[in-house]
């Protein structure tokens, strides 16, 4: 096509100002690489004896040239900055059209296929699957090439598709056009040696000069240098602007006999090679894996099925092999010949039989393994025997370099470069985005190295362990980075593989390992090893490993915590014949001696932990929790928005998903566990697959209000998804995953539907609702069966009746439901109620569920215990305490062996049914009084039967026990001389019991009153115009009659108990007075309120001394030091703070390093305080008893109950011995280690 003739016009108008400027050398050599000039014209040119003269050819030249000519011109102007003259030439560029073979789509693409096929690049195989991602980056990369010279390297591991992606990628009308107009040339090079490499190189030539002229051919090149020359001159003066593709390359040598300053794309697994050569680099990394749908579809291409209708094989297939091409690609070739041989290649794959996994390809290696041996085989003698080391690596683990330098015995820095050339070749993969940088096998790689490599694998982890060993003598790594973290997670594991069993046994027999792994990986991977390593600990000591188990899993949930709890004290909990409690006996003993405290629970009889596992999944109430069919998994979720998977054995966690933009109110498992459904009060249902924590299906159209409870069918012979809402009427759906909207509404209830659930046979629904009903729907028709008209039997008038839920006996003949208080049982068929369990007036049913396999049924309370009844008895078996807020959830796992609950404490507990079947302990008040008489420990408090008790606290037998009170027990006191105990009643009645006998009665008919007990004389205190909260005598003297009352209208009253005189009326506090206490010296009294304040008052001028301002919550407690120098004040927002006497000035804050679950510094409120005889120490309670140092204002100790809610702590005279109770009743007596 001769040049436009405004083209033309251009060059002839600014012909002079170019002739004055440009030098023709530089952009000639540009215009013979665009193909528009020849050598020859090049050298007619040079041949002028001036540049100017030069210039003068060149243009005149370009005059007879074409448009192409024009441009090439034009971007040579560009490349060597002469921006100002390419300007001038810029608004005349002439425009491209499409030659005859770009006419059409049909010509483009015939056009494309010429050229490959002239070029030798191979076509498409049979089945393909396109990966666009990858095929536009290196096509990007190709689009560097346009203008220069350069490399693109498209790396990545054996059979991951680097060919076929390149083949794809040159496929592009557009790239061939813009970039490549001189041809495509593909050389497949391989493993090769000189003479071989020669041979390639020649065919190459051979082909170039063939394609030219036949009668210009030369003689084949004698040498390697030749043949590079030959090229060299074929590429820039014959084909310039044409791409060379070199097919899988191993060798730095063999590339540098093709760096000839050409465009050069190359595939190998050494990202490396392209360092050996010069001018511009570009890199392309190839996935080791396609992702699962598109493993799918190769298999589904080559066995001629829909990817839907695959067996379940197809997709174990393709996770197996990680989504490798070639091995998806090698089975699927099989089974296209063998289609009936899933489960066999599946199980070849599971067994690691590579050589079995063959087909005939073009690929260089007949089988798998052979494939994975030539990566290998390329590394000098010494690497490939510490690649081998990479075999006792666990399958999807990360790891640092600093491990491998332990186990290899190198410096950091040569392990960084050693790995760096495996990840180069292929054979190693790295995390980079971590820092610092983490290194993987694929799974392929892996199974081939343990294939290899399986008749040395004990000697290699034993060589890991004695690295280990050696490295660590001093103690184990604590440092909690990467390395850290893999030596305390792996090292059982390669101590198991290596056979060293006398080494496991001393380290998980070991309280020290136990203190270090649970602070470091929490507690749930250290009872996983217990219960993994179980057959080969057992063959030690059995009875010591289910010591050690127990000890974790009634513990985890504080091994969590932050800041970490001392093991040593948690330990000293356990039985005393436990070698858990042995070895923190030992320990406690030897550390006494260093100035710290431990304390030892006397009384280990009488707590008795019931739930065998405790588990802290999330930062928030807890709704729902669900044992997976088979038994294996819990999944629970709450107010988080999060879903959570973990193992019901160790509470190791599974996964972690973001399920919603708000609560998670209800998650259930389908009956193969393959999905999890959730509903949420984002008005969502969502489906995941369990494994893969993919969002599958989002149905958000259909439900208005939060949606309330998800359950699936029992069964998968009709997959179903039933849901319920707070919806006025449309409130009850069925979903078929495989439909976008529900298959039916589910009419009948005209207010909230909190729960529904299936019949066990799945031919019913039953739904509970505020409308005070249970319906029993047909799912088969979604009618209405019939209705259960629950608020009839319970509702007095028109109260509302909430039937929070139902549940169905194992044999479907019963439904029993939640409301109120009871739990009530109905015939399904005639709808009669068969059975009422109605529970205490203080607590509300939240949830039951009925045991699949026995008659018992599990109620959940908000009195924060669980209830476990016999149906067929009609009987209570157990009360299951332990959780510290409202239980939320209770449900049986399918065997009926275990009973998990969830609750508002943030925790899930799994009880055993059997265990907790037969135990039923008896559970005190908190309100109590202790006397201590030397090694004698007397309790009395009422029980939860509202008797009185009197225990011995060291042995826990009952001393006394009243009959069952009418009113509730509200307080009590014992007295040495006379022996006596007093009781407090709600109705205001007190009674004195001498030798365990009724003395006397009185009944308190005013706010206060005083009177002696043996004679009956009585002293009225009247004045306060609210509830007394306490008093005090002003001294221990026997002869003090005055008395200090405090009241909730925020007074102090002083009166004298003799006359019944009122002596003083202190106006002290705006809010409720919470704590008094009296100086030990008797000359000042504290007062802390309500209102965030403490107070001093002079006894003898009864005047406000100093004001204590500072706590941030209300002031619930205070105590005098014995010298009565300082005062301590704690609040609600678990805060002491220590004061002086003398000035009132602010000594000491006593605070620990955060909050802790419950959003506080102490677990609660801090309730009571008390100083050691000497002043040093001061002892405080809320949720937890905590020691402290008084001069530092550190924490020394903490002792966590199994309840919370500490109301006050009893202390021996000799700083010693201390008594509580917890609010689930449970007394402890703590002795301190001496």
């Amino acid at each position: 096509m001769a040049l436009e003739e405004r083209a033309r016009s251009c060059l002839l108008r600014f012909r002079h100002r170019l002739e004055q400027d440009i030098k023709p050398s530089y952009l000639m050599d540009h215009m013979i690489s665009d193909g528009v000039m020849t050598v020859d014209e090049e050298e007619k040119i040079r041949t002028k004896p001036t540049r100017k003269d030069q210039s003068a050819a060149l243009l005149e030249l370009l005059l007879m040239k074409d448009n192409r000519a024009y441009i090439s011109f034009y971007n040579s102007l560009i490349k060597e900055s002469y921006d100002d003259l390419a300007h001038l030439l810029r608004e005349d560029l002439p425009s491209i059209f499409c030659e005859a073979h770009k006419s059409s789509s049909d010509s483009a693409t015939s056009y494309v296929q010429t050229v490959l096929s002239e070029g030798g690049v191979p076509q498409r195989p049979v089945v393909f699957v396109s990966r666009p991602e990858l095929v536009n980056r290196v096509r990007e990369k190709l689009y560097w090439l346009q203008k220069d010279p350069g490399w693109v390297t498209v790396f990545g591991m054996a059979g991951s598709g680097k060919s076929v992606l390149t083949a794809e990628a040159v496929r592009h009308h557009g790239l061939i056009e813009d970039c490549f107009p001189g041809g495509i040339h593909w050389l497949a090079i391989g493993q090769l040696d000189k003479p071989d490499l020669l041979v390639k190189m020649q065919s190459l030539c051979f082909r170039l000069e063939q394609s030219l002229d036949s009668q210009t051919l030369s003689r084949p090149p004698n040498s390697l240098d030749e043949a590079k020359e030959r090229l060299r001159f074929l590429m820039l003066r014959r084909y310039p602007r044409s791409l060379l593709i070199l097919d899988d390359i191993w060798d730095s040598t063999v590339l540098k006999a093709f760096d000839i300053h050409c465009r050069i794309l190359l595939t190998t697994r050494n990202r490396s090679l392209t360092d050996s050569v010069s001018g511009a680099k570009y890199e392309v990394g190839v996935q080791s894996g396609l992702d699962e749908n598109k493993g799918l579809e190769i298999l589904a291409l080559y066995t001629k099925m829909k990817p839907h209708g695959l067996p379940e094989e197809a997709r174990s297939i393709v996770r197996e092999c990680k989504g490798s091409p070639l091995v998806v690609s090698l089975i699927g070739a099989l089974l296209k010949d063998n289609p009936n041989r899933w489960c066999y290649y599946l199980r070849q794959l599971q067994q690691k039989q590579f050589k079995r996994i063959r087909k005939s390809s073009s690929y260089d290696y007949d089988a798998l393994d052979q494939a994975m041996a030539a990566s290998i085989e390329v590394l000098p003698d010494e690497h490939r025997e510490l690649y081998k080391d990479l075999t006792v690596l666990e399958k999807d683990i990360k790891i640092p370099a600093k491990v491998l330098s332990v186990l290899w015995d190198l410096e950091p820095e040569e392990v960084e470069d050693i790995l760096q050339e495996f990840v180069d070749k292929s054979l190693l993969f790295v995390d980079s985005h971590h820092k610092p940088y983490l290194y993987y096998l694929h799974d392929l790689q892996l199974d081939f190295l343990v294939e290899q490599n399986r008749t040395q694998l004990e000697s290699l982890h034993s060589k890991v362990v004695r690295q280990y060993q050696q490295h660590y003598r001093d103690g184990p790594p604590t440092s909690g980075d990467e390395e850290c973290l893999y030596w305390i997670r792996f090292l059982t594991y390669h101590m198991a593989k290596a056979n060293l069993s006398q080494e496991l046994y001393s380290l998980m027999f070991s309280l020290d390992w136990v203190s270090t792994k649970s602070q470091i990986m929490g507690p749930a991977h250290l009872i996983n090893d217990y219960v993994e390593y179980g057959s080969i600990l057992d063959k030690e000591n059995s009875e010591v490993r289910s010591q050690f188990q127990e000890f974790l899993s009634q513990n985890g949930h504080q091994l969590e915590e932050r800041p970490f709890p001392d093991v040593v004290q948690l330990a000293l909990s356990q039985p005393h014949n436990s070698e858990v409690y042995r070895q923190a006996r030992l320990q406690a003993q030897d550390r006494t001696s260093t100035g710290k405290l431990y304390f030892d629970l006397v009384n280990k009889s009488g707590v008795e932990n019931l739930s065998r596992l405790v588990i802290h999944p999330h930062q928030g109430s807890i709704y729902s929790a669900c044992f997976s069919h088979d038994g294996t998994k819990i999944a629970s979720c709450g107010a988080s928005k999060t879903l959570k998977v973990f193992k019901s054995t160790s509470g190791e966690k599974l996964t972690e998903i973001q399920a919603h933009d708000d609560e998670v109110l209800c998650c259930a498992f389908s009956p193969d566990d393959h999905l999890l459904a959730t509903c949420s009060t984002d008005r969502k249902i969502k489906v995941w697959h369990t494994e893969r924590a993919m969002l599958l299906r989002v149905f958000e159209e259909e439900h208005e209000e939060q949606i309330n409870h998800c359950q699936f069918t029992n069964t998968t012979k009709r997959l179903l998804l039933a849901t319920c809402s707070n919806d006025d009427c449309m409130n009850v759906k069925l979903w078929n995953l495989n439909k976008p909207s529900s298959q039916n509404t589910m009419f009948g209830h005209f207010a909230p539907v909190s729960h529904c659930c299936f019949s066990p046979d799945d031919s019913y629904l039953s739904t509970s609702s505020n409308d005070g009903t249970i319906k029993l729907f047909q799912v088969s028709s979604a009618n209405e069966w019939k209705t259960i008209n629950v608020r009839d039997l319970v509702a007095e008038n028109d109260e509302e009746v909430l039937v929070k839920c139902s549940t169905w006996t194992g044999d479907g003949k019963l439904v029993i439901c939640a409301v109120r208080n009871a739990v009530l049982v109905f015939d399904v068929e005639t709808s009669e109620m068969l059975l009422e369990i109605r529970t205490s007036r203080l607590s509300t049913v939240q949830y039951c569920d009925a045991c699949p396999t026995t008659n018992l049924l599990a109620i959940a309370f908000s009195n924060y215990t669980l209830e476990l009844w016999d149906l067929e008895a009609n009987k209570k078996m157990a009360d299951c305490s332990g959780h510290l807020s409202w239980v939320q959830r209770v449900q049986f796992s399918p065997d009926g062996s275990q009973l998990l609950s969830c609750s508002d404490d943030q925790t899930v507990r799994l009880w055993e049914t059997n265990k907790v079947h037969t135990s039923s302990a008896i559970c005190l008040k908190r309100d109590s009084n202790v006397l201590f008489n030397g090694e004698e420990i007397v309790v009395s408090a009422a029980d939860n039967c509202n008797r009185l008790q009197v225990r011995d606290g060291r042995t826990g037998s009952v001393l006394f026990q009243s009959e069952e009170k009418s009113s509730r027990i509200r307080c009590t006191c014992m007295c040495r001389q006379p022996s006596a105990v007093v009781l407090g009643q709600e109705d205001g009645t007190v009674q004195v019991l001498e030798k365990h006998q009724r003395l006397k009665d009185c009944i308190l008919c005013c706010p206060l009153q005083v009177w002696r007990w043996q004679s009956g004389e009585c002293k009225v205190l009247q004045g306060h115009k609210e509830q007394v909260r306490c008093f005090s005598l002003l001294s221990n003297s026997p002869n003090e009659s005055r008395l200090l009352s405090w009241s909730f209208d925020g007074t102090v009253k002083v009166w004298d108990t003799e006359t019944g005189e009122k002596l003083q009326d202190i106006e002290a506090h705006r809010g409720t007075i919470l704590g008094c206490h009296v100086s030990p010296d008797g000359c000042l009294f504290a007062t802390t309120s309500a209102d965030k304040t403490a107070k001093l008052w002079h006894c003898e001028s009864w005047q406000c001394a100093y004001t204590l301002n500072g706590h941030q919550d209300c002031v619930r407690s205070c105590r005098f030091s014995w010298d009565s120098q300082r005062l301590a004040t704690g609040d609600d927002n678990g805060e002491i703070r220590l004061w002086s006497v003398k000035d009132g000035s602010l000594l000491k804050i006593c605070c620990p390093d955060s909050k802790d679950g419950m959003d506080s510094l102490h677990g609660g409120w801090v309730t009571d305080l008390h100083f050691s005889p000497d002043n040093s120490l001061l002892v405080s309670t809320g949720g937890y008893i905590k020691w402290w140092n008084v001069e530092k204002g550190e924490a020394l100790q903490t002792f966590y109950p199994t309840g919370s809610a500490l109301k006050k702590v009893h202390v021996s005279s000799d700083f010693s011995t201390f008594v509580t109770i917890d609010n689930i009743g449970i007394l402890y007596i703590l002795q301190r280690v001496a």
